[in-house]
């Protein structure tokens, strides 16, 4: 197994890494930490590695929608290195875990210097406002057991890990459902042998029934951000000295 790291960075040439690394600073999110507010200045750009991060829209009733999930495929912020000074929308951790960041300026000199860093970032905001859109679709139509099915997949793909911290109260506010039903519908994954569940902890047991239970958008989403990453093989020929340098490695 590789060494944990943030996907969206080891798919860039070495040499930008290499660049920001002096930059880069290591930090652990904790769950419910609000990393940006609606309208909120951007200060800092995350690079999650094992952290999963919630973008939601607020309502007036005090409910809240969530629009995509962040993880070790994507980044938090960038656009502000090119000139989008303030949030959207609100960024919530949704899974403890740990990150990279750097402040503004720090990417918007790196943006400048390197192309690659530039296509890269314009390519995974073009991948997250299709994950927008996919979750506004889906949301719209679709059965809310396939719903849970893909966001629990998703999130296991942004974990890097089948055991996820996420309770059954965070699951109805973010499937805009009554908890009593995302509880049945819980205990009908787990009977199927899909999951297990205990309070606030579920393993996923079984990946291919999930992913038969979830509808076609966890796929559109999840082959978009793949996309921007290099492929499995070459992720594996990296070597443990290779994969730290491209995030250790000051310029």
């Amino acid at each position: 197994m590789g060494i944990p790291t943030n996907l969206l960075l080891t798919a860039l040439p070495t040499f930008v890494p290499s660049f920001l690394g002096s930059c880069l600073k290591r930090s652990t999110l904790l769950a419910g930490h609000v990393l940006y507010n609606v309208h909120d200045p951007i200060r800092r750009v995350y690079f999650p590695i094992d952290a999963i991060v919630s973008l939601r829209i607020p309502l007036l009733n005090g409910h809240t929608v969530e629009t995509a999930m962040v993880g070790r495929d994507g980044v938090l912020g960038a656009l502000a290195a090119f000139g989008a000074k303030r949030s959207s929308c609100r960024a919530v951790v949704q899974i403890s875990g740990d990150c990279l960041y750097t402040e503004v300026d720090a990417l918007t000199s790196a943006v400048v210097k390197f192309p690659e860093l530039r296509s890269l970032i314009i390519s995974h905001e073009e991948a997250l406002l299709s994950h927008i859109h996919q979750s506004a679709a889906c949301n719209a139509t679709h059965h809310l057991e396939s719903r849970l099915a893909r966001r629990l997949l998703r999130a296991v793909d942004l974990r890097g890990s089948d055991e996820l911290l996420l309770t059954q109260e965070y699951l109805a506010e973010m499937l805009g459902a009554r908890r009593a039903t995302v509880t049945l519908i819980a205990q009908n994954f787990q009977n199927a042998g899909m999951i297990k569940y205990t309070r606030g902890h579920i393993k996923i047991c079984d990946t291919v029934k999930l992913q038969m239970a979830a509808c076609e958008c966890y796929r559109v989403i999840k082959s978009n951000y793949e996309a921007l990453l290099p492929s499995p093989d070459i992720l594996s020929a990296l070597s443990l000295t290779d994969r730290l340098s491209l995030l250790n490695t000051s310029h």
